[in-house]
C-alpha cells in the first residue's frame, strides 16, 4: 500500500485556530473595542490595508500593562478540532504551521501547547512594563504569510503542491494562492469566492478528510 502523502498545513490563528480575535480582547481591556472591532472587520473583508489597520488598532492599546497577556490568554478559546487536526497530521508524517496577524505574546504558549511545528506573528512594543502602542519588527501581513508558507515548505522539504493554507480573512488570500490547496474556514465571502474548498462547520478536524486523512 502506498504511504499517504506528506503535507504542510499552514493555519491562520485568529478566528481559525482560535475562536477569538486577540486584538479585540486586548482592545476590550483598553476601552477601544468598538473602534478596533470595526477596523478588524474592514481589514478581514479586504476593505482596508492590513498593515495600516494593524497600526491603527495597536495604537489604541498604549498604556496597557504586560499582565494583560496572561488575562487575555485565559480567555482564549481553541477552535473545536484544533488538537485533533494537528495530531492527525502528525500521525501521517505531516507538519503544521501557524502564521498570524496577531501577536507572539499570546500565540507562543498556545502553539507550544498544541505541538505546532512552526509559527510566526507580530510583536508588540513594550516599555517599562506597558504597551507603547507600537510594533517591533516586520508586520505579518498577507505577503509575509505567503513567505512563511514558502519558507516552511522548503525547510520541511515539502513541495508546494503538497501545502495547504487554511484561513478566514482577506489577509490569508496570498498564502492560499501560493499553497497547493486553499481552504476557507468559516470565511468572509471574499475568501470563500477565491478558495479551492470551504469548511462551514467550526471544526478544524473537518480538514483531515479533505486531505484523504483520518484522525
Amino acid at each position: 500500500m502506498t504511504a499517504p502523502a506528506r503535507f504542510l498545513v499552514v493555519l491562520d490563528a485568529d478566528s481559525t485556530l482560535i475562536e477569538d480575535e486577540v486584538i479585540e480582547l486586548l482592545a476590550a481591556a483598553a476601552g477601544s473595542l468598538d473602534l478596533v472591532a470595526a477596523v478588524t472587520e474592514q481589514a478581514m473583508c479586504g476593505e482596508i490595508d492590513f498593515a495600516e489597520s494593524l497600526r491603527l488598532r495597536v495604537g489604541t492599546l498604549a498604556g496597557l500593562p504586560v499582565t494583560v497577556f496572561d488575562e487575555v490568554g485565559r480567555r482564549i478559546r481553541l477552535t473545536r478540532g484544533a488538537q485533533a487536526l494537528i495530531d492527525g497530521l502528525h500521525a501521517h508524517g505531516s507538519r503544521v504551521g501557524v502564521v498570524s496577524g496577531g501577536f507572539h505574546e499570546v500565540l507562543d504558549p498556545i502553539a507550544a501547547d498544541l505541538g505546532v511545528d512552526h509559527w510566526r506573528a507580530n510583536r508588540l512594543e513594550v516599555s517599562d512594563g506597558h504597551l507603547t502602542g507600537g510594533l517591533v519588527g516586520p508586520i505579518i501581513d498577507a505577503a509575509a504569510k505567503a513567505r512563511a508558507l514558502r519558507e516552511w515548505a522548503e525547510l520541511e522539504d515539502v513541495e508546494l503542491p503538497q501545502t495547504i493554507a487554511v484561513g478566514d480573512g482577506a489577509n490569508d488570500l496570498q498564502m492560499m494562492r501560493v499553497a497547493g490547496l486553499g481552504i476557507a474556514f468559516n470565511a468572509r465571502p471574499v475568501v470563500r469566492a477565491q478558495a479551492d474548498l470551504a469548511v462551514d462547520a467550526r471544526d478544524l478536524s473537518q480538514v483531515l478528510p479533505m486531505l484523504g486523512l483520518r484522525g
